[in-house]
């Protein structure tokens, strides 16, 4: 028989299988080490999630086996008609990322994080995958990708299914067809990256085997501290930049002043009672919560025992009361007497409370349940300066092109560090004059020093 026939039929096959590589041929010992490679008796071959297939190449280059490798197959190589004029913190954060061309860049709101995905993708020239939390979002990219790559962007979400050499999809989406899509984009970007590490997102990234991925945020960190898969799933931070670095230069000067209001004599009597119940139950058990992620001990002892649910229960309605005191509904009044030409975003964490706030100053409010085409109307007005105020709830911390304004207010201090960043970021367009965020917190509760140790944080 031929020998080079016999060498042909015993080199190895790296496959692509909806999600995995397969390893078609009989494997090096070092290869059948790896734990992420797993032997599927269905097939009788080993089979791996499409993450590590970088790795899987490396081990065998490094051990000189030959392999033929029919994972991915790009379509099309992506080439910019121009590229963009990145500042000089774009521009080094670009040159950090391309020393692997994996990881995590995180710049403030307004920053031009997507002009640092545009210069990556330039570069790299390779079909190009774009994951975005919301169909705003993906027009947005769509819109933006074209002026550099014209008639090579495509959008893939919903009832429209249309790939170009960069296509643009939802979490949602990708989750759905990342098993279809995935082989075909070498390289993948993931717009507020902070959203990848829950259970259902991750899986975007594990069934895709791009070796190269770029993760842009404002705040990686998350109170469940699943922001610690990052760096397996997309890569290690490479570039950080806090607001302070950019304000006065890239970004609006800012002053954060926090508005201290009481609770009535009666709320304050009904939160030191719900204080006491949940503070002795954390007391008698020992627990010490030293992250957000530590709450979950009290959640999975609620589902045991009657008192740590009295102790839950007790800690919610603190919160509620906290978010929800008509103080807060107040303090407004003043706050809008001192801009009276400012164009004002309040941020409120409940729908109940931007509707007590929207009728009591006979402001609009944009929350979920406003129609699109209502919010469009609302943001016109707001853009011509014929509304000067506008209340909303979490709708509008990412994902919608908000009008730039001069005063957020951010009634509740006990946001998360990335909800307060992202809403503060609404008036940190550069303009000639400072922006002005107030933080509206309650005297004598938790929200105090949450909010002191953010401020010191930015």
């Amino acid at each position: 028989m031929d020998l080079n026939f016999i060498a042909l039929i015993n080199v190895l096959e790296l496959l692509w299988d909806r999600g995995t590589v397969v390893v078609s041929g009989q494997p090096p010992p070092q290869l059948k080490q790896l734990s992420f490679l797993k032997f599927d008796t269905r097939i009788g071959k080993y089979r791996a999630l499409a993450m590590y297939y970088p790795r899987l190449k490396a081990v065998l280059d490094a051990v000189g086996v030959e392999y033929v490798d029919l994972v991915l197959s790009p379509q099309c190589r992506l080439e910019a008609v121009k590229r963009p004029q990145l500042r000089p913190y774009q521009l080094e954060a670009v040159e950090r990322w391309m020393r692997t061309k994996r990881g995590v860049v995180v710049m403030p709101t307004g920053a031009g994080k997507t002009y640092v995905a545009v210069e990556a993708m330039a570069r790299l020239n390779e079909p190009t995958l774009v994951v975005v939390p919301t169909i705003e979002l993906v027009e947005q990219w769509r819109q933006r990708l074209s002026e550099y790559f014209p008639g090579r962007v495509g959008a893939w979400y919903g009832e429209e299914k249309k790939e170009g050499c960069a296509t643009v999809t939802t979490y949602d989406s990708a989750y759905i067809s990342i098993e279809v899509l995935g082989n075909r984009y070498p390289f993948i970007v993931f717009d507020e990256v902070h959203h990848l590490p829950s259970e259902a997102y991750r899986q975007i990234a594990e069934l895709s085997p791009a070796p190269h991925r770029l993760g842009l945020t404002a705040t990686p960190e998350r109170s469940d501290d699943l922001h610690l898969l990052l760096p397996d799933l997309v890569g290690p931070v490479v570039y950080r930049m806090a607001v302070s670095e950019a304000a006065g230069k890239y970004l609006a000067e800012f002053e954060v002043e926090a508005v201290k209001v009481g609770l009535s004599e009666e709320e304050m009597k009904r939160y030191k009672e719900l204080e006491e119940v949940y503070k002795s139950y954390i007391k008698s058990r020992g627990l010490r919560f030293k992250s957000p992620s530590d709450f979950q001990k009290l959640i999975v002892l609620a589902g045991r025992s009657d008192e740590a649910r009295r102790a839950l229960e007790a800690w919610h309605e603190m919160r509620r009361m906290l978010f929800e005191t008509k103080s807060k509904v107040d303090v407004v009044a003043d706050i809008l007497a001192r801009h009276p030409q400012g164009k004002v975003l309040i941020f409120t964490e409940y729908t109940s409370l931007a509707r007590a706030v929207s009728r009591r100053y006979l402001i609009p409010e944009v929350t979920y349940d406003t129609p699109p085409q209502e919010r469009e109307l609302v943001f016109e007005m707001f853009r011509r300066g014929e509304v000067k105020a506008v209340v909303t709830g979490k709708v509008l911390d990412e994902g919608v092109d908000v009008p730039d304004v001069d005063v957020v207010v951010i009634l509740g201090g006990t946001s998360s560090n990335r909800q307060f960043i992202q809403r503060m970021g609404r008036a940190l367009r550069l303009k000639p004059h400072k922006a002005k965020i107030y933080e509206v917190i309650t005297a004598r509760t938790r929200e105090v020093d949450i909010s002191r140790r953010r401020r010191r944080g930015l």
